[in-house]
């Protein structure tokens, strides 16, 4: 035994987190936390909740992008965990084949019933690229279709149908892709009569800004895919396990029944990373052609030990405890409860979204005085008023919540799906008193203008 003792390095060193950052990792990121007033130090989390050195606890509105789908260190995943690691299994040999790949493969099934085999990998990046990988080889066509403001991830393949230029510049080239209007059949018809087109991916309801594919247009894309032998892709990485009201979101629309599903983030309990990509028969047989191509397509730590331990267990929860359902309750009162504001408050727009999945969008008011206000936070940087919502969520309510995405005027709810009535009222009570201030021009518009300082600085 080396002595190592993780509880004392964390002791002697935990005052230095944001000094390492700056100098061994990405040193924006303290930057970018301290000019939000994000730069909290939190001492532990449960649940929905995180605590600080003084003990005061924050609401998680966030849930780590989505990745702490049952809150954190939910009890079951944490035994299943003690459990696997305990058992000392012949873990990752690469030459045998253990049961718990197999078994999470299986219960992951059973709620794709249109679906026969799954690939195990690290991430939802990675799922996106087996998926982008698996289509091409399917169908012999190079060039993949994707939706106008998605996003899929960040490495090279899914970058490739990344919506976002802002994440796409610098890196080329990239694969040959299109984006299309999501919703706009006519634009994916005269993209598939070019005869190249290995698939369309679609997020269901985007993450960036939460917008939702329009009522049939799934199914019509998927009937226009099929005639032109070309596949659809639903990433599921962000709304799957029942993150909008159903285990998958495309499940909403009637006979949507995707060739390849990608699912990730709330599969690994918030501990292990995980993510799979699940396909139809034909598509596995034509990428595992023969034993000489076996590993053609392989994963190092895919199918480890404890991330197929992880997925059971978060989906034994999510089923003995009607996670899903729950979900789609809590988020259609949550939702509701918000969208009865927008009548109360001019500078908020709409309210949209499904289960715990929601956007609170912002927009141009009536009056003079708050239209001018807008304005000059229009002009510094679209988005700063959003960031003025969330800021004082978190500084003055303990709120934590994010804007959904750079220059977007929208604010996006994933908290864990285990939040409730508790939960719900919590952040409308603190969303309403942040409304009000911005609406009579106190403390929300001192933080706007710090906002507008650091936009014009950082030009």
């Amino acid at each position: 035994m080396t002595g190592f003792d993780l509880a004392a390095l964390l002791a002697e060193r935990s005052g230095e987190r944001y000094a390492l950052h700056e100098r061994h990792l990405n040193h924006q990121l303290p930057r970018m936390l301290r000019t939000l007033g994000f730069d909290k130090v939190y001492e532990r989390a449960e649940g929905a909740y995180f605590w600080d050195a003084e003990g005061n606890d924050y609401l998680d509105m966030l849930a780590g992008f989505g990745v702490m789908g049952l809150g954190r260190h939910h009890p079951v995943v944490r035994k299943a965990l003690h459990d696997v690691l305990d058992a000392r299994l012949a873990d990752l040999t690469r030459f045998d084949c253990p049961p718990l790949p197999g078994l999470l493969a299986e219960r992951l099934l059973a709620h794709s019933p249109h679906l026969e085999r799954v690939f195990f990998c690290n991430s939802g990046t990675e799922a996106v690229e087996t998926a982008l990988k698996f289509a091409r080889r399917a169908t012999g066509r190079a060039r993949i279709l994707h939706c106008d403001h998605s996003f899929h991830g960040l490495t090279t393949g899914s970058l490739s149908v990344n919506g976002e230029a802002g994440f796409r510049d610098g890196f080329g080239p990239l694969l040959p892709d299109t984006a299309v209007p999501l919703g706009d059949l006519g634009a994916l018809e005269r993209e598939l009569a070019r005869g190249d087109v290995a698939a369309l991916i679609v997020e269901p309801v985007q993450g960036k800004g939460v917008h939702e594919a329009p009522p049939g247009y799934l199914r019509a894309a998927q009937d226009l895919l099929r005639r032109h032998k070309a596949l659809l892709i639903a990433d599921e990485v962000q709304t799957g396990l029942g993150r909008t009201g159903d285990f998958y979101a495309h499940q909403h629309e009637e006979g949507v029944e995707p060739d390849l599903v990608c699912v990730a983030k709330a599969l690994s309990g918030g501990y292990v990373p995980v993510g799979a990509t699940l396909g139809k028969e034909w598509i596995f047989r034509k990428v595992y052609s023969s034993m000489d191509r076996v590993l053609v397509h392989s994963a190092s730590f895919g199918s480890n030990a404890q991330a197929m331990a992880a997925g059971l267990a978060v989906l034994s929860v999510i089923e003995h405890d009607q996670v899903v359902a729950g979900a789609r309750a809590t988020g259609e009162m949550l939702r509701s409860r918000l969208a009865a504001l927008t009548e109360r408050y001019e500078l908020l727009a709409d309210v949209r979204g499904r289960g715990l999945m929601i956007g609170i969008e912002f927009g141009r008011p009536r009056s003079l005085k708050l239209r001018g206000r807008w304005a000059m936070l229009q002009a510094a940087r679209k988005g700063l008023f959003a960031q003025m919502v969330v800021g004082p969520l978190l500084r003055r309510h303990r709120i934590l919540t994010q804007v959904s995405g750079d220059h977007l005027e929208v604010i996006k709810l994933i908290p864990p799906l285990i939040i409730g009535e508790r939960e719900v009222e919590r952040f409308v009570t603190a969303f309403t008193a942040v409304m009000d201030d911005a609406h009579e021009g106190g403390l929300v518009w001192d933080f706007g203008r710090h906002l507008m300082r650091q936009a014009v600085a950082n030009r």
